[in-house]
């Protein structure tokens, strides 16, 4: 015995069918790896300049790097830091314990050297051209970069007094007395 199928019945599962394949439409793209709505990358100078002001260390792009940071493409032989005041900046990836067992160390230094200096963070997985051009192969690698004069490198975490230490000696020409 056949059954007759009711339109009502074929016009809701046309409906589902559509609403389902839009609802894999979406999920593909939005597991594509691009990061869309990062705050990072909406994110202007002035915007990452007022929340490391208040003692945050902020994580850039490769874009924001150049504003705050170090223009590369405008100026590609020599080094010019575009900032106000020195930065340490943080090269990392999530998946890195040391660089995971260093963060909450910078966050405090962040806060203790509120208004001296600004710390950034980097993701090398999602910035892979800037980690490239710096020439850094391993990580956690810390970037100091003092107002003026040429800046320095530091590989793996380090223990908070040796960080105040390059900090004071390297960022804030502090002696020691």
């Amino acid at each position: 015995m056949q059954q007759k199928h009711n339109p009502l019945i074929k016009k809701t599962m046309k409906r589902f069918v559509f609403l389902l394949s839009l609802l894999v439409i979406f999920s593909l793209n939005a597991c594509s790896g691009t990061p869309s709505g990062n705050p990072v990358n909406a994110a202007s100078k002035k915007a990452v300049i007022d929340e490391s002001s208040l003692g945050k260390v902020v994580h850039l792009d490769q874009a924001i790097f150049r504003e705050v940071v170090w223009d590369y493409k405008k100026n590609a032989s020599a080094w010019v830091f575009e900032g106000d005041i020195p930065v340490i900046v943080d090269f990392y990836a999530d998946w890195c314990r040391p660089c995971r067992a260093l963060s909450p160390t910078m966050d405090e230094l962040a806060m203790e050297y509120k208004g001296k200096i600004r710390i950034f963070k980097v993701n090398t997985d999602e910035n892979k051209e800037l980690s490239g051009l710096l020439g850094i192969s391993s990580i956690p690698a810390l970037l100091f970069v003092p107002k003026s004069g040429k800046p320095n490198f530091s590989l793996g975490a380090l223990p908070k007094d040796k960080l105040k230490t390059m900090i004071d000696e390297t960022l804030l020409n502090l002696k020691k007395k």
